[in-house]
């Protein structure tokens, strides 16, 4: 069995566990809630097959909603996530063919790339997540500070955990 294969195995248990455990039940000033298993999806390489990153988005969403029982919003959200994951990380990075099996990190996009790509990554999940989660539109901006809170949190706690991985 491949290397990789065996660590993204890892990274995937060990975040949904994280999330299912620990973040689900942290809530910073009554609306910020962290959504870091989303990191998977964020840090699986870019030639990764289209099928196979939905169906890895699926499942990772699935294990979340089995685990924290929220019937499909997780699957569903990350679904439409792995499906955007290439069109945004080509948003800030260029097409170029050497550059094979790339994981998107601080030290294959530089600081600056990442920090765009991994907040834009936030910010779509977290508002499919609250509009799916609140399906009226009455409070239309409390859903916005929930997700423009959640998004910034699930992101800072994304920086530290690629912060501490990468390797100078």
């Amino acid at each position: 069995m491949n290397k990789s294969v065996i660590s993204y195995t890892i990274l995937f248990v060990i975040l949904v566990l994280i999330q299912a455990l620990l973040m689900n039940h942290i809530v910073l000033f009554d609306s910020a809630v962290c959504f870091i298993f989303i990191y998977f999806l964020i840090k699986l390489p870019i030639d990764i097959s289209a099928n196979l990153c939905l169906t890895l988005g699926f499942f990772l969403g699935l294990s979340v909603d089995i685990l924290s029982d929220t019937p499909g919003l997780n699957a569903l959200c990350c679904t439409l996530l792995a499906s955007l994951k290439r069109p945004v990380y080509f948003a800030y990075e260029q097409h170029d063919d050497q550059k094979r099996n790339v994981a998107p990190s601080i030290g294959t996009m530089g600081i600056l790339n990442f920090c765009k790509y991994a907040f834009s990554m936030s910010a779509i999940y977290c508002l499919l997540a609250f509009f799916v989660e609140f399906i009226e539109f009455t409070d239309v901006v409390g859903i916005l500070i929930k997700a423009g809170a959640s998004t910034l949190f699930t992101f800072l706690m994304m920086l530290a955990i690629d912060s501490l991985l990468y390797k100078n």
